[in-house]
């Protein structure tokens, strides 16, 4: 806890630079914080920080795994994306909501802008994964088998692996009237 004399400096020192500030900045006119000029859509913006993840998984200074990783995140970032923010906008235009934000944007504007730069941005994600990760991660010999690359062995262990490990967690049971069917959370 700061003692007195370091309180009055710290007042000393606010006065002075309002002073300052109130003779620096006395001409100028006041802003008109209701503008939508000064405002930037939510969703937008989100979206603009998902598209600077993407940017770094072209961005070679980044270890080739690294680069691998800001594409998952950044498919991750727009599965909740949308599950999210676009159904929110969705639900607005479902329920009539056509008021514009502090953007001065309605929901269904936002949509629009956002349906034409989601496409870009999945072209570039594959674009990104097919043309640089693959062949680069190829000749470090990580490998991505396709489907139609796999020999019997190998479906074989899958199909076994995801009867015997995955189906029992994924499978919800009802046990009896009592205890009804559990509710599922996406994602978990």
């Amino acid at each position: 806890m700061p003692n007195e004399s370091a309180r009055k400096m710290l007042k000393v020192v606010m006065d002075n630079s309002t002073e300052d500030l109130t003779a620096k900045y006395q001409n100028i006119e006041e802003v008109d914080l209701s503008d939508s000029e000064f405002y930037e859509n939510r969703e937008l913006s989100h979206f603009k920080f998902n598209l600077r993840v993407l940017t770094q998984a072209k961005n070679k200074n980044h270890p080739l795994l690294e680069r691998l990783i800001f594409l998952l995140i950044f498919s991750s970032n727009l599965d909740e994306f949308f599950e999210i923010r676009i159904s929110g906008l969705k639900k607005q235009l479902e329920f009539g909501r056509q008021r514009p934000g502090p953007d001065g944007k309605h929901p269904e504007q936002v949509l629009k802008l956002l349906h034409a730069d989601v496409r870009k941005a999945l072209d570039e994600q594959y674009l990104i994964l097919n043309t640089n990760l693959f062949p680069e991660l190829e000749r470090e010999h990580i490998h991505f088998l396709q489907r139609h690359q796999w020999n019997k062995k190998l479906k074989k262990w899958t199909r076994g692996y995801f009867t015997n490990e995955i189906l029992p967690v994924i499978s919800p049971l009802g046990l009896d009237p009592a205890h009804p069917f559990p509710r599922l959370v996406n994602k978990s």
